[in-house]
């Protein structure tokens, strides 16, 4: 049994993907891969990622448009352009406090 690694980026952090152009917030972590074996296989092989690590959904975005990611951490940085997100859900789940950093709403965290 492989033990499961902590998570290097927390709810509401603004990450973005190493390789391709896109930022977004994560909203949920999966400890372990948690997608279906189609989605897994539709990845290129030179580039799949490895199973046994965080994966993260995202509020994503791109210079086109908004939509739902699903990143393995070993693809993801921190974004620090502190710029805002534009996608139309994370408002709906998240407030911007003054230092720009994402915080869920109505919840018990502070």
């Amino acid at each position: 049994m492989n033990k499961m690694r902590a998570a290097k980026y927390k709810i509401g952090q603004v990450v973005k993907h190493r390789v391709f152009p896109f930022r977004g917030v994560v909203f949920d972590i999966d400890p372990v891969f948690n997608n279906t074996e189609e989605w897994y296989e539709a990845i290129p092989a030179e580039v799949r990622p490895s199973k046994d690590q965080p994966f993260y959904h995202l509020f994503a975005e791109n210079a086109e448009s908004e939509y739902i990611a699903y990143v393995s951490e070993q693809n993801l940085l921190p974004d620090t352009t502190g710029e805002p997100l534009r996608h139309p859900q994370v408002s709906e789940v998240f407030e911007r406090d003054d230092q720009g950093s994402y915080k869920p709403r109505n919840s018990l965290m502070h």
